[in-house]
């Protein structure tokens, strides 16, 4: 859909365009779940593998040459290789799933065993081979069934079984809650702190990094509902798969097409009248539906398989009679369309190719208790994810593989309202229509007020009485003001989009008395993301009444009415637009790693290292300059690049096996995160893209309009060392006997080298030139972050702020767990414990009024003047720590076809403390502490989740399945985020609270 930009025509500025608003029955029969200290994932790495010796009781029959096939319903061709001569084999890049294993030897004698392979790990198989010919027996694999070869890293792998096994939810974020050490987090925006910054995770979808290219968060609202296995680190990672988080990675993994055909109609319910009333000041009534559909099996017997779903989740709510009557409903609407293709050409290739496709439709949000229905806003969410997977093996021990994806993310607010009036200068506000002007704030009658004289209050309220009259809203008999009219001020579309391509190279080969996994691997990808704003009609009117001057030099004329209209949405010349600002991060990684196997220890080595540059708009290179630029709005430019020595990231680690399956190790990692803001928030272009102020006289003509003070472009100091999380870690695994593993680790992060847009003389000055108090000696030293700016902005323009590290700037993690974990025939637990400390003076997670939000990375309110500086109370608790953290889960399967599931947890409450801007000379308080970082903390919270499934066997192959999940049983809503604002009348209560208490309910027919 397009829709005609306004025209308006003022001296200087350019004209803008809006662009369009896109405003089978499986055959694991035991659990797949794992959480093992396994290998770390990989987001191209979509596969899993088997390895293991082959060992006779037959004297002097050599071990070498022994066939070993792998069949499985999910993998179109089977897999065979051959014995070494030490009798062991490996069977690389097998896709998730269980797997018949065959073992023969010359002659002709076979057993078979079988092995559950799971994402991103290593199964261990191990058969000893004698009997007779033709002697086929179908026996368990050795050893602990929950035995995964490892090394050093923090790594959980969940299979479907466990998924569907336990109350999780129907999201993405809800596999969370399922990771030992990562706080149950309900923020709909930013991600939960697990030892680093929220915007530091890394979220792969079928090994697509889903998360916004400029913000680090989860970009959409993935569905648990095509998952089939799923993979998260959380620390020790080697060099594979590119990991730079500074949080935790999670992979996973959609499920494929099998041999036979499969499908399922599910259709799940949560009505208002399910859920527990929540505790809040707005509280909504929402009726929530999801229905899910999907067909899989062979398109070519052996060789093609196919998968496809389709996804519908609605979300509706009868919203309340505003002041000014009747609104319309509420409205979320979502179709998801997901295909993928598994192909096996030859025994040696397997490829995936899959296509999900998005669309979101948002109606009647926004609308305040004293506005009317047509101020509702609407949106519109569409995303698109393309994948195109491969592996080659090229010989016993060589193995080729890639992936490219495609990721495009296109968001968008659009009024339910839409305004046809055309702004120009030599017009004027319809003084008669203002509800069709825009949207239109309401006056109140003004009380004596000493800023101004008697006359000025009485003309003002004289026009305020006129237009309260005409626009205002009948309460007790009487019109009052204070509301808003007309339609919603403005469009916004926020587009993001990333391409990826990455190759890796295994291969594996004897050296002596060692064994060598070597892995090499390349990754390149660009992030872009697309801002555009334009405004509906005059966007945001107000009324001024006369008690404003005009914003004009040398003027003193009175201002009766203001309107804030986005820049974007003005034209000049019509033969020349001005784009949306196009924002791009280049990112190269290379990595090497050797996993070496000598006697009962393996040892990694490996390293990353990586590039990124960052690109703006609104500069183009001129050598002779001082900034070596010269203004050139549109024009995409260089803004910065980091150095390759400056990104070196070892990956060091080793496992020593005291015993067949027991171990300690030992891991030391380093990570440079990649999530950056900078390339939108220092972008030049920034100056020419500002909210327009246009004032009008008495009458409603425009006679004055200029650009409102915003962000602009900003200088990179020259002296910046790239953001560094160092990680130390040290564990153990014991097995106890077959079906209970205890692990335990101690864990030590720091980062530091933050960067962020700082005054140029924060070391020296506040805003207001006055010395600053409490700047360390040794840092005051230090002067200005770039010595010619004042030259530079001469020049070019720009902001007083620069991107600069921050001064002493760090973070510091601590852990310490002990997690346990039982597979038994017909169940499964999973419970841990993991005590930590996240302290520091830099808090990214802290930095806004409301916390959970798309966070500029690099330019947030942080160091933005006094209060927010790391010398001003910012150095304590950080607002992620979470002391005590318990997570019990798991899962019994019935007699009568029925499975119990279960979810507790407990964990400490959120560090607060106060905000206060007085105490610095501010009248804002967001983000200037008053005390030490982390000096209050809120009520910790716990809850039980409880779920019951029924199958019900209807005819031959067709199955019934009744599920109902009880979320929060007890009912705990517990409050947090408690308000900071110490001038607030509500300082000090939660502005937040824990889901309440809520039922679903879904049935779902499977043939």
């Amino acid at each position: 859909m397009k829709k005609q930009v306004p025209t308006f025509t003022i001296s200087s500025l350019a004209q803008a365009t809006h662009r369009a608003l896109r405003v089978p029955k499986t055959a694991i029969t035991t659990a797949i779940i794992a959480a093992s200290l396994a290998s770390a994932p990989a987001f191209a790495n979509l596969n899993g593998s088997i390895k293991g010796k082959v060992i006779t009781d037959q004297t002097n029959q050599s071990l070498a040459g022994i066939t070993v096939t792998a069949r499985s319903n999910v993998m179109p061709k089977a897999r065979t290789v051959t014995t070494k001569e030490d009798g062991s084999y490996d069977l690389p890049q097998l896709k998730p799933g269980t797997y018949e294993l065959t073992f023969e030897d010359s002659n002709g004698v076979t057993q078979t065993m079988l092995v559950d392979v799971l994402l991103e790990q290593t199964s261990n198989a191990n058969v000893v081979l004698g009997g007779k010919k033709d002697n086929v027996e179908v026996i368990t694999v050795t050893g602990s069934k929950l035995f995964r070869q490892g090394n050093s890293s923090l790594s959980n792998s969940l299979g479907k079984k466990a998924i569907e096994g336990v109350p999780v939810g129907q999201d993405y974020r809800d596999l969370l809650k399922l990771v030992p050490g990562i706080e149950l987090s309900q923020n709909s925006t930013l991600g939960p702190s697990a030892g680093g910054s929220g915007v530091d995770n890394s979220y792969g979808f079928d090994g697509v990094d889903v998360s916004l290219p400029m913000f680090g968060n989860l970009a959409s609202a993935p569905s648990t509902h095509d998952v089939e296995f799923v993979t998260m680190d959380r620390g020790g990672a080697k060099a594979v798969g590119f990991n730079r988080s500074g949080g935790f990675s999670i992979n996973t993994v959609s499920k494929s097409g099998t041999e036979d055909f499969h499908g399922n109609v599910e259709y799940k319910v949560q009505p208002k009248t399910f859920v527990a009333t929540p505790t809040g000041s707005e509280n909504y009534e929402l009726d929530k539906s999801w229905l899910t559909a999907s067909l899989s099996g062979p398109l070519i017997e052996d060789t093609l398989y196919f998968y496809t779903s389709y996804y519908r989740p609605e979300v509706t709510r009868e919203n309340k009679d505003t002041a000014y009557g009747p609104a319309k409903d509420y409205e979320s609407i979502r179709d998801e369309f997901f295909g993928k293709l598994t192909w096996a050409p030859t025994d040696d290739i397997l490829l995936n190719i899959s296509q999900r496709s998005s669309e979101e439709t948002l109606e009647g949000g926004s609308i305040g208790a004293y506005e009317t229905d047509s101020v509702s806003v609407g949106a519109q969410t569409n995303y698109d994810i393309f994948t195109l997977d491969g592996s080659w093996i090229l010989g016993s021990a060589t193995t080729l593989s890639f992936q490219y994806s495609k990721f495009e993310n296109e968001s968008g607010s659009k009024p339910d309202t839409e305004l046809s009036v055309i702004p120009s200068l030599s017009g004027q506000l319809d003084l008669s229509n203002l509800d069709q002007m825009g949207y239109f704030s309401v006056p109140s009658m003004l009380e004596d007020d000493a800023n101004y004289t008697p006359a000025q209050i009485a003309a003002y309220n004289a026009g305020a009485n006129s237009l309260i009259n005409q626009y205002g809203y009948t309460e007790d008999g009487q019109i009052k003001g204070g509301g808003g009219i007309g339609a919603f001020n403005q469009y916004d579309n926020q587009d993001f989009f990333r391409d990826s391509l990455e190759i890796n190279l295994d291969h594996e080969f004897d050296w002596g008395d060692s064994y060598h996994t070597l892995h090499i691997g390349a990754e390149w990808k660009k992030g872009k993301e697309e801002l555009s704003r334009f405004s509906n009609g005059w966007g945001s009117i107000s009324y001024v009444g006369g008690l404003d001057e005009s914003l004009a030099e040398d003027s003193t004329a009175p201002v009766y009415y203001r309107a804030y209209v986005q820049q974007m949405s003005l034209v000049g010349d019509s033969s020349e637009a001005v784009s949306a600002i196009i924002s791009e991060t280049k990112t190269i990684n290379f990595e090497i790693n050797d996993s070496i196997e000598y006697g009962n220890w393996t040892y990694n080595v490996g390293v990353l290292i990586s590039q990124d540059t960052l690109y703006g708009q609104g500069l183009r290179e001129k050598s002779g300059t001082i900034s070596g630029y010269e203004l050139a709005p549109g024009n995409k430019y260089e803004m910065h690049q980091t150095d390759w020595s400056d990104m070196i990231q070892p990956r060091l680690g080793a496992t020593w096996n005291y015993a067949e399956e027991d171990s300690v190790f030992a891991n030391f990692s380093i990570y440079n995160p990649e999530a950056s803001s900078l390339a939108r928030a220092a972008s030049w272009d920034r100056n020419t893209r500002a909210e327009i102020e246009v004032e009008f006289d008495e009458a409603g003509n425009a006679f004055y309009a200029e650009p409102r003070q915003g962000s602009s472009g900003k200088v990179f100091d020259d002296n910046l060392t790239p953001r560094r999380i160092t990680e130390f870690t040290l564990g153990t695994t014991k097995y106890v006997g077959s079906d209970l593993v205890l692990r335990a680790h101690v864990r030590h992060r720091k980062g530091n080298h933050f960067w962020e847009d700082m005054p140029n003389d924060a070391r020296l000055t506040d805003y207001s030139g006055v010395d600053a108090e409490g700047v360390p000696q040794h840092i005051a030293d230090k002067g200005l972050y770039v010595a010619n700016l004042a030259d530079i902005r001469d020049e070019i323009g720009g902001s007083s702020y620069v991107i600069a590290e921050v001064d002493g700037g760090e973070t510091k993690y601590w852990e310490a767990s002990i997690e346990a974990e039982y597979l038994g025939e017909n169940s499964y637990v999973n419970a841990s414990y993991v005590w930590s400390h996240y302290y520091g003076n830099f808090d990214q997670d802290n930095t806004t009024a409301t916390n959970d939000a798309n966070t500029f990375v690099g330019s947030s309110n942080y160091g933005d003047g006094r209060g927010r500086y790391p010398w001003d109370y910012r150095y304590g608790t950080l607002s992620g720590d979470k002391p005590h953290l318990l997570k019990v889960y798991g899962y019994y399967t019935v007699p009568w076809q029925a499975n119990v599931g279960a979810y507790f947890v407990f964990q400490s409450g959120k560090p607060w403390e106060a905000w206060d801007g007085s105490i610095y000379g501010y009248s804002s308080g967001t983000s200037r502490y008053s005390e030490p970082a982390g000096s209050r903390r809120s009520a910790s919270h716990w809850q039980l989740d409880l779920n019951y499934t029924q199958d019900f066997k209807v005819a031959g192959d067709f199955d019934m399945q009744f599920r109902a999940d009880l979320f929060n049983v007890f009912n705990r809503q517990t409050g947090y985020n408690n308000n900071p604002y110490v001038t607030s009348e509500t300082f000090g209560e939660a502005r937040n609270y824990y889901d309440s208490r809520r039922l679903q309910l879904s049935f779902n027919f499977k043939f």
